[in-house]
């Protein structure tokens, strides 16, 4: 069965830096875009970035462009969430998910890691 396991959440002063990594397995991943998805408390899911198959194309949110890089391993079935510069507006609990981006629901998502942003 599909599954996608998350790691590298955590606490972090604000100018901080966290990498998150999602572990894929159960499907072809080099076969499917992957995304970044966020839930602060409170709020609505926000859509984070996504990743082609190959890497070639890459999206952001207006809101981390500049400071997130996502990036993908093939061979590693993972799928990565560098996170530079956080201020604590990017507390969230966050996802990685199978898919581009979409406005309905994504078919397979991780459990998610927490991360929080405090001084």
């Amino acid at each position: 069965q599909v599954q996608l396991v998350e790691s590298g959440g955590g606490l972090v002063q604000p100018g901080g830096s966290l990498r998150l990594s999602c572990a894929a397995s159960g499907f072809t991943f080099s076969t499917y875009y992957m995304s970044w998805v966020r839930q602060a408390p409170g709020k609505g899911p926000e859509w984070v970035s996504d990743i082609s198959t190959n890497s070639g194309r890459i999206r952001y949110a207006d809101s981390v462009k500049g400071r997130f890089t996502i990036s993908r391993d093939n061979a590693k079935n993972t799928l990565y969430l560098q996170m530079n510069s956080l201020p604590p507006e990017d507390t969230a609990r966050y996802y990685c998910a199978r898919g581009a981006k979409t406005t309905g629901v994504y078919e397979y998502r991780s459990q998610g890691t927490q991360v929080t942003v405090s001084s």
